[in-house]
This record gives C-alpha cells, structure tokens and sequence, in this order.
C-alpha cells in the first residue's frame, strides 16, 4: 500500500513550510531588522497572534511527526496484525490532519486580516493605521505607501511577509487536506483487509477442526 509513503512524503514537505513560517512570522517583529519598534509596541497589533509562530509552525509538529512515522508505524497491530495496526494509524493520522488544517486555516485567516488591515505606521497624522478603511484597496495603490514615514518601507515589509504567510498556510491546508482524505481512505481500506484475513484466519481454524 502506498498510503503510508503518501503520509511521509506529506510530513516531510510540511517541515520546510512550517519553519519558514516562523522565520517570517518573527521577521514581521522587527521592520527592517530593527528592534525598536517591537520595544515600543509600534507595530501592527495582528502581529502579537503568533500566527506563523504557532499556527502554521508549533501546531504543525504533530502532523509532522505522525505522517513522517506513519510508514513504519503498525499502531501496535491488532490481533497481532499488522495491516489492522496499520488502519488505527491510518484513521488517527486524519484526525491529526484536522489539527494541521485548524493550525494554517488560523494562520491564513490572520495573515488575509494582515493584508487588509495594513501596517501600523508614523504618518503626518501621528501613529495610526492609514489603510485600515481601503478594505485592502491600498495594496495595488503603490504612491499611497508613502504616508507611512516610520519605519521605513514598512508597507513592503508587512505585505509581503504576510503574503508569505498566507501562501505558506494555504499550501499547508492543501497538503493536510489531501492526507485527512488518504488516512480515511487508506484506513477504511486497511480496515476491510484486516476483516478479510480475520474470516479467512477463522475460515482454516473451522477446516482444521473438521479435519481432525
């Protein structure tokens, strides 16, 4: 079966994912590498969800760690069998993928309120959000990123971290999703092998009894 290869190839890719998405997420503290703003609480307030941090990084570890184990994992067996161990891991890695898709559907969600909100920036009028009302209007409108005067290139800084971000979760909904639908389906198939090995153990215990 080649349920179990699926489920590892999937964690092994959603590693990269997660750790970029921490690094952007904690790149979003600090415009321009600088760490003033953070000190001073000068940036936008959707940063402080952590939702590259947490949701698309930290919550990640444990679909990570049960799709990459999946192909050598037999959940113990059942009946000293391991196909139907491997349906109990199978139908358990679908529920781990709920987490996964829970994790980036979080982080997407912020990411897309990120983008729409804008940053948090020194204009003529004093520390403000001055796209918070072009419901996300301004991100094609380049020449009206230069009421940010602090910190500098800020507008660039957030849209396009927090477009990462949202790729990133996006791709990471994607892959969960596809293994929700390959756990269910390699469990329910595992499941049905396991029951026609049990008839079939139970059909040679009938013929030997007879037999003797």
């Amino acid at each position: 079966m080649c349920f179990g290869k699926c489920a590892r190839c999937i964690g092994v890719t959603l590693i990269p994912l997660a750790s970029l998405a921490i690094v952007a997420d904690i790149l979003l503290y600090f415009p321009n590498g600088e760490t003033k703003y953070a000190e001073r609480d000068e940036l936008t307030i959707l940063v402080w969800f952590f939702e590259g941090i947490i949701g698309a990084g930290i919550l990640m570890i444990l679909p990570i760690v049960v799709f990459i184990c999946l192909e050598v994992d037999d959940c113990c067996g059942c009946c000293g069998n391991q196909d139907c161990g491997k349906s109990c891991a199978m139908l358990a890695s679908a529920v781990v993928a709920l987490v996964g898709m829970a994790g980036s559907g979080y982080c997407l969600i912020v990411s897309a309120l990120g983008l729409a909100q804008g940053p948090y920036c020194l204009t003529d009028l004093g520390w403000r959000y001055p796209f918070n009302d072009t419901n996300g209007r301004y991100l094609t409108n380049y020449t009206s990123w230069s009421q940010c005067i602090e910190p500098e290139h800020v507008v660039t800084w957030n849209v396009t971290l927090f477009s990462i971000l949202l790729a990133l979760s996006g791709v990471e909904i994607i892959l969960c999703l596809v293994q929700l639908i390959n756990g269910l389906v390699g469990g329910i198939v595992r499941s049905c092998h396991c029951q026609e090995i049990g008839s079939c153990n139970e059909y040679e215990v009938e013929v030997y009894e007879v037999t003797e």
